[in-house]
């Protein structure tokens, strides 16, 4: 695929949904690291430098927004494009979170584990 691998962090804290989206996306020639928590999620996009987040909204320590929220602040992870992977589908949480600048807001089980690594694949291009 890519001639340099990209990275990605996957903040998810579902251990059978991080397995296999892990593995996906390795398939896939893509570097993953993954966080399983909040506040690892800070720790790990600071030290992993990835070139795009996938994040949950739903997690332990701190939430998403919070992450999210915190990332923007910091200079080293202020523009690092964002997907975010959630079962939330309320409005208002969409138009919270895409308040914070993210490329893209996808409900968990309106996409297949296909179509999530397809769309991890366009932003990395």
């Amino acid at each position: 695929m890519a001639k340099v691998s990209k990275k990605v962090l996957l903040v998810e804290d579902d251990p059978f949904l991080h397995k296999v989206l892990d593995q996906r996306l390795k398939d896939e020639g893509i570097q993953v690291a993954v966080s399983t928590d909040g506040e690892s999620a800070i720790v790990d996009a600071l030290k992993e430098k990835p070139d795009l987040i996938l994040l949950d909204l739903i997690l332990p320590k701190k939430s998403g927004f919070e992450v999210l929220a915190e990332l923007r602040k910091k200079e080293a992870t202020a523009k690092t494009p964002v997907v975010v992977l959630s079962n939330l589908g309320q409005q208002e949480d969409i138009e919270q979170i895409e308040q914070l600048g993210i490329e893209e807001y996808l409900i968990k089980a309106d996409h297949s584990l296909s179509e999530i690594v397809n769309k991890v694949k366009k932003y990395l291009a």
